[in-house]
């Protein structure tokens, strides 16, 4: 009920690492280290038909109105945590906001090409907007 909640998800273990801090593990923690590092997190689909957790079957998207969010914060950049996310927003989210978006590896586990090492090379590119 919150966030890359998937135990094999590396999202948390990877900003802990960026950031040097022990790895949340509720809910609680996670959102506190986001409120720390003042990052955002907000889905591109609010709804869709999906088979299993594939996103090559993602079908039928209503995507997530970000107008409201973006009005009333200071949000610097917009990062996608993978190839799926990235084309989502830039179809759907993009043409709305003008906000181009940085497209990162999936820190999902069906991303095995990346290690968590590899990711957080990659990843280390948000450190530039945050703090």
């Amino acid at each position: 009920m919150f966030f890359y909640g998937h135990p094999q998800n590396r999202f948390w273990k990877l900003l802990a690492r960026l950031f040097n801090e022990p790895a949340p593990q509720s809910i609680e923690e996670k959102r506190n280290l986001s409120l720390r590092h003042h990052i955002a997190m907000w889905d591109v689909i609010r709804s869709c038909t999906i088979v299993g957790s594939s996103d090559s079957s993602i079908r039928d998207v209503v995507p997530n109105d970000l107008s409201e969010i973006l009005e009333h914060s200071k949000v610097e950049r917009v990062f996608c945590n993978g190839t799926a996310s990235f084309d989502l927003y830039r179809k759907y989210i993009l043409p709305a906001t003008g906000i181009e978006a940085v497209k990162l590896p999936s820190t999902s586990p069906a991303n095995a090409a990346y290690s968590l090492d590899r990711l957080a090379g990659e990843w280390a590119r948000i450190l530039e907007y945050i703090e």
